[in-house]
């Protein structure tokens, strides 16, 4: 078993989130916004879990607005076009399930699923 303290996980930003666990049945991520950042209309390959640690944030999803607070889990299909907006500071954590998705990777070659970014992890209690 691995765990962590979502709150007290070192603090990440968008462009360095802190990867908590990586393998062929999914990936978790936390991500730290700060209040009015933004990730803008995007999609994943993979199914994407979100969960509002703390804070607040504004997610987007057809033609959908909706506010939603710590504590509120949200569920993307696959390649669901979305967009978040902090409007607090705001810890998420994401999970993308399975990691990676067939077509996460642009070239041909086998990707490692278990593979963890070397600056950007966060090790278990």
């Amino acid at each position: 078993m691995e765990r962590w303290h979502l709150p007290t996980v070192a603090a990440s930003g968008k462009r360095d989130p802190q990867v908590l666990f990586s393998g062929a049945g999914a990936r978790g991520v936390v991500i730290d916004l700060h209040a009015g950042e933004e990730m803008r209309d995007h999609s994943v390959k993979e199914r994407a879990i979100v969960q509002i640690v703390s804070g607040t944030v504004e997610i987007e999803a057809a033609g959908q607005t909706t506010t939603c607070e710590a504590g509120t889990l949200i569920a993307f299909a696959p390649n669901e076009r979305h967009a978040l907006r902090a409007t607090a500071e705001a810890r998420l954590l994401l999970v993308l399930a399975p990691w990676p998705a067939a077509d996460h990777y642009r070239d041909d070659r086998p990707h490692d699923a278990s593979q963890m970014p070397s600056k950007a992890t966060a090790r278990p209690l």
